[in-house]
């Protein structure tokens, strides 16, 4: 949301917040992390276990003491304030939802504790199963219900309040990977309609580049890096962030000119790349092959169909494995001789090599 002085307006805001486990001095599970996630915009938070992303989590919603920062809602210092009165609504992976009780029975659970009249729970209710795709489900039992109708129910019943942050953790994933690609188109389109802020932690990359406005890669208690989807996933910033969505073409290199030197020879760099050692990422859809021997020599070692592509493993004679992205109608056999040549475009200067 834009405010009329032509600025975004921040509805939560993390400034320096660190959460401590461990009093004897180790590592933080928040380390000094700031943050913050406009009205309206849907924001993931990744991260391998033990980065912290459930604990950012917490702590927005009250649920977690802080050693040092601050939390702000729409501006307001929320130190002290109890979660239930923070105005945010909170869905977990397992649901929680209340099996004594029907399906119209959970979603207006939350509207009963603010005191809402039955008119208005039943009208709510009636609204929220309709947007979540369970027209007339009021009577029916959870025991009764698919993971998936579960799962709605658990965010019909967050949505009944109205909050003004809405936070997920790990909402899809006790789900089948195909009912989780369906659900994540349907709550991005849902969220838009309703306008609702969401704050979402994952560890599963395709849920939250198809979900998010901006993804927030955490790493030991700290940000690592945050950018939309595409930003991130064209550029990534360091060679955790690139490993941890899963590219490995990663090697020491030092930069001259237009190409860098590196255990694979020379590879073409982006223009404007500063001279000096770096570590250096090759995307595989920047790895194309060449007839044998032009380029540099490689033996293919595995194959691997994804469905759109194959993935190559390709070791050359020196010089770490390289991944190469290849049409499946393109792609030779395990075994074979091929050469490999590199595109810039594909090329990524991470963070600097240490000494």
């Amino acid at each position: 949301m834009t405010a009329q002085d032509g600025t975004t307006r921040q509805l939560l805001q993390l400034g320096g917040v660190t959460v401590r486990f461990d009093r004897a001095g180790g590592r933080p599970a928040l380390d000094a992390v700031d943050l913050a996630v406009a009205a309206h915009e849907i924001v993931c938070v990744l991260g391998p276990s033990g980065s912290g992303k459930s604990t950012l989590l917490r702590v927005v919603a009250g649920l977690q003491r802080t050693d040092a920062g601050q939390v702000l809602l729409e501006g307001r210092d929320q130190a002290g304030v109890p979660t239930h009165r923070r105005g945010v609504g909170l869905m977990f992976q397992d649901h929680q939802l209340f099996p004594q009780r029907d399906v119209a029975g959970n979603v207006a659970f939350g509207l009963r504790m603010r005191g809402a009249s039955r008119a208005d729970r039943e009208r709510t209710v009636t609204e929220l199963l309709d947007l979540v795709g369970l027209p007339g489900a009021e009577r029916r039992a959870i025991a009764a219900l698919s993971g998936g109708e579960q799962q709605r129910v658990a965010l019909a019943r967050a949505l009944a309040p109205r909050p003004r942050l809405l936070m997920l953790d790990e909402p899809l994933g006790q789900l089948d990977r195909g009912l989780r690609e369906r659900l994540v188109v349907e709550l991005r389109r849902l969220f838009g309609e309703l306008g609702t802020t969401v704050l979402a932690v994952t560890h599963d990359q395709g849920e939250a580049f198809a979900l998010a406005d901006r993804v927030v890669v955490m790493q030991d208690g700290r940000i690592a890096q945050s950018g939309t989807p595409l930003e991130v996933w064209r550029r990534p910033a360091t060679e955790f962030v690139a490993r941890f969505l899963g590219f490995d073409n990663v090697v020491e290199a030092t930069v001259q000119g237009e190409a860098a030197v590196t255990p694979w020879g020379k590879v073409p760099v982006p223009d404007g790349t500063a001279d000096g050692p770096c570590r250096l990422l090759v995307r595989p859809a920047g790895v194309h092959l060449t007839p044998a021997p032009e380029g540099l020599p490689c033996t293919v070692t595995a194959r691997t169909f994804r469905g759109t592509h194959v993935a190559l493993m390709l070791q050359p004679s020196g010089g770490p494995q390289l991944e190469a992205a290849c049409a499946l109608q393109d792609a030779p056999e395990t075994g074979e001789r091929v050469g490999v040549a590199f595109a810039a475009r594909d090329v990524v200067v991470l963070d600097a090599a240490t000494e």
